[in-house]
């Protein structure tokens, strides 16, 4: 499953995030990338523990907290430190899957985290740069994104994807990784498709007898495939 979230920061949000990225020490992309990944990987990157990383990244997950979307299609059991990067002068970064374990370096790097789902949180303007589309590849074919400053896609961490060369301006994003509860991304999918019913029919009809069924239907699934 695909999906855009929109205004996961709002424009004060961007803006204290684009302020505090101008003063950062940005390094070498390449040091979080795989030995594959590598290979295809050209742009700028911050460390994991540069205090500015840390402090946006906590940002990021006190808004997430508050996205009860996020919450129903990612179903989070635990999620990685945001990170943030930057494409300019032409780079970019080629088709390619993310590794299947991440190890968390805030936790000492003996911390596993399995990358069922991955983020991109965009703090670039589309008109701010040329090129730099995400696109991702599902079994429905190649998907172009590109988004407003603020808003976030959602995708499998088994897609493989690819930034384009940004041969104008500066493409700033963040990016993490997420550990379901659900690994399976057919199971997420159909409990979203499942919520937002139960909360459609509860905004619609709040009297309707079948909505305590449904929601029992919903948490007796989330209880038979949820890992924990």
């Amino acid at each position: 499953m695909l999906l855009q979230l929109p205004q996961v920061l709002n424009a004060e949000q961007v803006a204290h995030c684009r302020q505090r990225l101008e003063q950062a020490a940005w390094a070498d992309g390449r040091m979080t990338a795989g030995y594959q990944s590598a290979l295809a990987k050209d742009n700028a990157q911050l460390p994991e523990n540069d205090p500015v990383a840390r402090e946006l990244g906590g940002l990021i997950l006190e808004a997430l907290s508050r996205n009860s979307t996020f919450f129903s299609a990612a179903l989070p059991q635990r999620i990685y430190p945001p990170l943030f990067n930057r494409y300019a002068g032409g780079q970019s970064f080629g088709f390619h899957v993310d590794n299947a374990v991440r190890y968390d370096r805030s936790r000492g790097g003996v911390d596993p985290i399995r990358t069922d789902l991955s983020a991109t949180l965009f703090l670039s303007a589309p008109e701010e740069y040329d090129g730099g589309e995400l696109m991702i590849e599902d079994t429905y074919g190649t998907h172009s994104v590109k988004l407003q400053a603020g808003d976030m896609v959602l995708y499998p961490g088994t897609s493989l994807h690819k930034v384009t060369p940004v041969t104008r301006g500066e493409r700033i994003a963040s990016f993490f990784w997420i550990q379901s509860l659900l690994r399976e991304d057919a199971q997420r999918r159909l409990m979203f498709e499942l919520d937002v019913s139960i909360r459609r029919l509860t905004q619609d009809v709040p009297e309707h007898p079948a909505l305590v069924q449904l929601t029992g239907v919903y948490h007796n699934l989330l209880r038979r495939w949820t890992e924990t």
